[in-house]
């Protein structure tokens, strides 16, 4: 059965089949802040950063629910206002500095305030991940899970050289071959838990996928190389094709618990 496309403000589905054995999520597809928020007193130029957003992150996404004909679940809002990549006790749900650019709308931030854009952007968005895996499951396949990401070409003066990494943690079964896979592609520099390590408790792969067991794989890919729609379409059908051979594997669909975050 197809899951149909639903749009909301917090959240976009794309459809795909039920029964694929796929589902890509982008947590910070989008830079979009609602007008009442007023861009939370930032200028364009900063909006247009990584600090708003995942650049390229959505289209790479598009491009590889296109190819395997899977669902897809974006967001449909910019991580300044709330970041659904963060539990919802973490102090960076809501940033008040982001990369050295002090966030005016979200400086003087109460309690209050946080609780209705969780009620507003992070719990939708939350729940659209969670019916859709449920959907999903209740074929009696498991599917992997593919989050995409996009990181800065450079950090406090460090280029970062990989033009794509994996980010990961317990379950090694995806994460490892497509590592192996994507190393071998001759003009690739490929990282391994960089720039950062995997394994954040309360984050989206930790909420819905590491708990659950489901085979998963966080990629992350330099933003200067899907800075352009065209560009990150390539790439999507890029990563689709060196995943295609890795997702026939069958212990992919078993459901295994192999670690958890500390408390």
């Amino acid at each position: 059965m197809p899951i149909a496309r639903e749009e909301a403000e917090a959240y976009e589905i794309i459809p795909g089949r039920a029964d694929i054995g796929l589902l890509v999520l982008c947590d910070h597809a989008s830079a979009y802040i609602p007008s009442e928020y007023a861009d939370l007193g930032l200028c364009s130029e900063q909006l247009s950063r990584h600090i708003a957003y995942d650049i390229g992150a959505a289209d790479a996404s598009r491009q590889i629910a296109e190819e395997f004909g899977c669902p897809a679940v974006l967001s449909r809002f910019s991580r300044l206002l709330i970041d659904p990549n963060r539990g919802e006790d973490d102090p960076t749900l809501v940033m008040r500095i982001a990369d050295g650019a002090l966030v005016p709308g979200n400086a003087r931030i109460g309690d209050d305030e946080i609780e209705r854009r969780i009620h507003r952007f992070y719990r939708p968005y939350d729940d659209a991940i969670a019916r859709t895996i449920a959907a999903m499951r209740a074929t009696g396949k498991n599917p992997v899970i593919l989050a995409m990401h996009s990181f800065t070409p450079e950090m406090k003066g460090r280029k970062r050289p990989w033009h794509v990494t994996v980010i990961w943690d317990f379950d090694p079964r995806l994460n490892r071959r497509l590592l192996d896979a994507l190393s071998r592609e001759p003009d690739l520099v490929v990282g391994d838990n960089e720039p950062y390590q995997g394994g954040y408790r309360g984050d989206t792969m930790d909420r819905h996928v590491i708990r659950a067991g489901l085979a998963h794989a966080l990629v992350e890919i330099r933003q200067d190389l899907i800075g352009t729609e065209a560009d990150a379409r390539a790439w999507g059908k890029r990563l689709s094709g060196v995943l295609r051979p890795l997702l026939a594997n069958p212990e992919l669909s078993e459901a295994r618990v192999h670690g958890s975050h500390p408390a």
